[in-house]
């Protein structure tokens, strides 16, 4: 088996590491495709060296640009590397235009794509990621979802349950492997000796475009002096702050540090010494209750929900009151902080790159990493739903009925249909073939 992996943006490397660490451990012949989307020293080959990664063996260097001068040149760029790899499997991660762009190529030359996070849905298509997300998984032919909520967003949008697995978040195994490389190289030079760090990451449109919302999350800042604020910021964060006559208030504030945006390693140390987290990064929610640190993200919606539910998130939006309250009640109260602290993970315990590969090698070798137009390509079936009053597994119903089982409402929930799932008294929908 080949497979060829396309990155482009720091995260995706970050999150693809040990999946890289697990292709190369099992001798599977891989190529790396760096688009080049994000290329600075921090994106150089001694980005790779430092997560103890190979050097990319294809980088197309497109650069910066618009949406579509990236995506047209990248795809240009993966259709030739592509077309001389000839692999047998693509994998991308998460909703970058690299991975627009290597889903799109990829599927057009009939190579099966694997999405590593698929299924993330934060239902705003105001936002580029929720596209490129979306497209990816119309594309893709294997889903490594990180939670149950994930899966249940992809069969909802008619996806087939069997290419579904749910493996976890490679960011788990990212953070636990990259944190002890962290600690064995970085100077602590972003970490003080003050208790109460919070550190902030800002940079999404809506939030630093925007001069109502920006100056509310200022003002907040500025209150906030019980804190001792790490502000690696991002110069389109920068230039805004001071186009907007911001930047000098918060320069002039002995409570917020403004340091230039950090090396990874150094940034993740940093990440898990902090006493909260304040963000509007998506990978930085994983990566907080990953490290049982409390988060509060400055969005109104979220495509990790499932840091919410389970306790470790807060959406504060840019509401100046609300990001205060929720600061200053982890900050006083030892009880609620503890919760957030303690939130159960809901991405999975360390192992997902392991499950990713284990799933890939079964369907690949049980020949389901095909595509091929089906034998009746209008789907002689009838759609069904139905209460089940027998004890019997989805496994056994599929069995027993030459159905296919896509989603069950267990008192009114949505569940995914786990093979030895128990379906009595449940509602299932289902595809039941002629």
């Amino acid at each position: 088996m080949k497979i060829a992996i396309i990155i482009g943006t720091r995260p995706e490397i970050i999150k693809m590491a040990p999946v890289i660490d697990e292709i190369k451990k099992r001798n599977i012949e891989f190529s790396m495709i760096h688009t080049g989307q994000h290329y600075d020293h921090e994106m150089s080959n001694q980005f790779f060296l430092d997560l103890e990664l190979p050097e990319p063996h294809f980088n197309i260097g497109v650069g910066s640009g618009s949406h579509a001068e990236q995506t047209s040149e990248m795809m240009k760029g993966i259709e030739k590397v592509l077309k001389e790899e000839k692999p047998d499997l693509v994998m991308v991660q998460g909703d970058t235009n690299a991975v627009l762009s290597g889903s799109l190529v990829a599927s057009k030359l009939h190579i099966p794509v694997g999405h590593v996070e698929a299924g993330l849905r934060s239902f705003d298509k105001t936002m580029p990621e929720e596209i490129n997300r979306m497209v990816a998984d119309v594309c893709s032919e294997i889903y490594y979802v990180p939670t149950e909520e994930s899966a249940i967003n992809l069969i909802s949008e008619g996806i087939n349950p069997k290419k579904i697995f749910i493996t976890g978040n490679t960011v788990v195994d990212a953070c636990l492997r990259n944190l002890k490389i962290a600690e064995k190289k970085s100077k602590d030079s972003l970490i003080p000796e003050a208790e109460n760090v919070l550190t902030l990451t800002m940079h999404r449109a809506e939030n630093v475009d925007d001069f109502e919302r920006l100056n509310s999350i200022v003002q907040a800042l500025i209150e906030l002096n019980e804190f001792t604020i790490i502000f690696p910021i991002h110069p389109r964060t920068r230039k805004n702050l001071e186009k907007f006559g911001l930047y000098s208030r918060l320069m002039n504030t002995p409570h917020i540090k403004l340091i230039k945006p950090a090396g990874y390693l150094d940034f993740l140390l940093l990440l898990s010494k902090s006493h909260i987290i304040l963000t509007d990064s998506g990978g930085l929610q994983e990566e907080a209750i990953t490290l049982d640190v409390p988060c509060l993200t400055l969005r109104y919606n979220t495509e990790r929900p499932e840091t919410v539910h389970a306790g470790g998130n807060i959406l504060v939006g840019a509401q100046k009151e609300k990001i205060i309250k929720a600061a200053r009640k982890i900050n006083r109260d030892k009880e609620a902080r503890n919760k957030m602290k303690n939130a159960p993970n809901p991405y999975g315990d360390g192992k997902s790159s392991q499950k990713i590969l284990d799933v890939t090698l079964k369907e690949f070798h049980e020949g389901n990493l095909t595509i091929k137009p089906p034998e009746d390509i209008m789907g002689s079936f009838n759609r069904k739903s139905e209460v089940i009053n027998e004890k019997i597994t989805v496994l056994e119903f599929e069995k027993s009925r030459n159905a296919l089982l896509r989603l069950i409402y267990d008192k009114g929930e949505p569940k995914f249909p786990y093979p030895e799932l128990n379906l009595y008294n449940k509602l299932v929908l289902f595809d039941e073939y002629l």
